[in-house]
């Protein structure tokens, strides 16, 4: 195998760790939180009149007030179908502190305080995209929308302040429960990488709004002696950014990866060539038949460059072991000097000699067998 094979093997091994997101199938649970802002300014509106305070301050009824970036936090219960499509009860609060009221025809008030908060129930229904259906392949992240209607209640916690140097005080501290809606883009990744099925990372943003609550508020003198009390009714619009994690209890396992390509077998060596050159009896030399084998081996040789050329010679049992011995080394040497002369270099050949040890025809001592007189030239 290859560097670049063993380099494509080790990545796509570690493909696990990053598994493709899957629609989410059965019972799961999610919680998130982050900041939430509430849009500013919110206009509030105020029965108008002169409540008791000097003869020259008028309160009208129109006023707002503004609040700083604060926190919310949610937590669901739902159901998904696996083809995309979820369904969820979620619980929410979400809370920011009131820092400016103005208006009300009174001078810029100080000293402001208190919270804005909200807390409910809401039905979400939401709809997670598989980037494969768009062409663009399997991805570790699934982008998904949503909304939900519910219930909230919205709670003044004592929201304060005093207008100088009319001496008036503007005083909330109430709740009201009014329809609410929201819509909800988010993007959620897998984190099998932590040995766990079913476990996501999302982040999300939420647009989150109410019908105007009605707040029971008062307008209280230097004295501090309630002078008027009436409701006001505030815009309430908030947007969200949050992380959480949801865990589908029940998803399936992710597919396994693709394995790497198995790299191609290595190729087959070529089997050798093996040419047979026959000998007269106690002869050495060369005949007509033998150069033309030769001359076939020679060209064979060049044309399937051959790394190696073996040449064995072997003789009969007809002589003695000795004189055999070196007849076999006289023939293989002659086949070898034949075959330089049609061209191969010298440095190719291999030489050995057998004598009568490896007989072609297995014969008795004394026997002449002409296929045991003989070179064979192997071609590797």
């Amino acid at each position: 195998m290859s560097i670049r094979q063993a380099l494509l093997a080790a990545t796509m091994l570690s493909l696990p760790a990053m598994a493709s997101a899957q629609p989410v199938t059965g019972l799961y649970l999610g919680a998130g939180a982050g900041v939430n802002w509430r849009e500013n300014p919110s206009d509030i509106n105020l029965s108008g009149g002169t409540f008791g305070l000097p003869q020259n301050v008028t309160v009208t009824n129109a006023g707002n007030t503004s609040a700083k970036t604060g926190w919310g936090g949610v937590l669901s219960l739902g159901w998904g179908f696996g083809n995309g499509v979820r369904a969820e009860i979620e619980g929410n609060y979400r809370e920011n502190e009131i820092d400016k009221i103005r208006g009300f025809g009174l001078a810029p008030f100080n000293g402001v305080g208190g919270f804005q908060r909200s807390y409910g129930v809401m039905a979400n229904v939401f709809y997670d995209f598989d980037l494969a259906n768009f062409g663009l392949g399997t991805s570790i992240i699934q982008p998904y929308i949503g909304g939900g209607v519910g219930y909230v209640w919205t709670d003044w916690h004592n929201v304060r302040g005093n207008s100088s140097p009319t001496g008036a005080r503007f005083f909330a501290d109430d709740s009201d429960g009014q329809f609410a809606y929201q819509a909800i883009a988010g993007v959620a990744a897998p984190l099998t990488w932590l040995g766990v099925t079913g476990l996501s990372l999302t982040a999300e943003y939420r647009f989150f709004g109410t019908v105007e609550p009605s707040i029971n508020a008062q307008i209280r003198n230097a004295a501090n002696v309630v002078v008027s009390s009436g409701k006001v009714e505030p815009d309430n619009f908030h947007h969200s950014i949050m992380l959480g994690l949801r865990y589908a209890f029940n998803q399936p396992a992710p597919p396994p990866p693709p394995m790497a390509a198995a790299p191609p077998p290595a190729a087959a060596p070529a089997p050798a060539r093996t040419y047979l050159v026959f000998f007269d009896w106690d002869r050495a030399d060369l005949t007509a038949r033998a150069r033309e084998i030769i001359a076939e081996a020679a060209q064979n040789a060049r044309r399937v460059q051959s790394t190696r050329i073996e040449v064995a010679g072997h003789a009969d049992r007809s002589g003695t072991p000795q004189y055999n011995q070196r007849l076999s080394q006289r023939r293989a040497e002659a086949v070898a000097a034949e075959l330089v002369a049609r061209g191969i270099s010298r440095n190719e050949i291999a030489v050995t000699a057998f004598g009568e040890s490896r007989p072609l025809v297995p014969t008795a001592d004394g026997v002449r067998e002409p296929q045991n007189r003989r070179v064979e030239i192997v071609l590797r």
